[in-house]
């Protein structure tokens, strides 16, 4: 399912692009992995907020995360837009409706 998911957004960003897909998905992890980071340091009951900078696995990391949240969400949105079942949203308000419905 995963490595499906996985070929057909690669498809898609072939057609949309026309560029490799492998290297837009590379130019889009290194774009959005962040370089610099806040990290807290308290000293003697004094926390203050230091900028460290990233490890590579960490950028990676969140970049992937990040790309995928932002992913999610537009599907999210798309779907509560369309008043679709497939939204997360529109299906917590119909069982809320269902529930208040069956208790009055």
């Amino acid at each position: 399912m995963a490595v499906r998911i996985v070929k057909h957004a690669m498809e898609i960003i072939n057609l949309l692009t026309a560029q490799n897909p492998v290297q837009v998905i590379i130019d889009a992890v290194v774009s959005s992995g962040p370089r610099e980071d806040a990290t807290r340091i308290g000293a003697a009951g004094v926390v203050s907020r230091q900028a460290v900078d990233v490890s590579p696995l960490r950028r990676v990391n969140q970049a992937i995360y990040l790309l995928v949240t932002a992913e999610c969400l537009a599907d999210e949105l798309i779907n509560a837009a369309k008043g679709s079942s497939n939204s997360y949203a529109i299906k917590k308000k119909d069982e809320i409706k269902r529930v208040a419905k069956a208790n009055s």
